[in-house]
């Protein structure tokens, strides 16, 4: 996706804020597509002067009502630090992406250490699926 000059120049003025930003990506799609939403989303807040800092993909999961006649989608979220013009670019072409079900970005005060909650639930659940089936 293209970012007019203008857009570019409007994000540069303001101050670097920490943000969370989640999106669900259509169940139809292959990784490498989710991956390409991903590295796209990454341009747009890099082409802004923000930077991601933090790329997670939590995987297929079940969704607790259809979504755009979806059961399912690919989680995946962003940790960003960039300046609000850049967030507010970032989510207008995510709304405008039809590969993108659902969106959400949250301001947060910092930027979690390591792996997010969501990384390390997957963790434990493997690890006792692995020791169920050794017995």
């Amino acid at each position: 996706m293209r970012i007019s000059q203008r857009s570019v120049e409007m994000m540069k003025g303001t101050s670097m804020a920490l943000y969370e930003h989640v999106f669900l990506a259509r169940q139809d799609l292959s990784q490498a597509q989710v991956d390409a939403l991903a590295a796209t989303a990454t341009g747009i807040v890099e082409a802004g002067a923000g930077k991601v800092t933090k790329t997670e993909s939590w995987g297929l999961k079940n969704l607790a009502y259809k979504i755009k006649r979806n059961r399912k989608a690919h989680f995946v979220m962003l940790n960003i630090d960039a300046p609000a013009g850049v967030v507010a670019e970032l989510e207008r072409q995510t709304g405008i992406n039809e590969d993108v079900i659902r969106w959400m970005t949250v301001k947060v005060e910092t930027h979690e250490e390591g792996p997010s909650v969501m990384m390390r639930k997957n963790d434990r659940e493997r690890t006792k699926r692995r020791e169920r089936e050794e017995y």
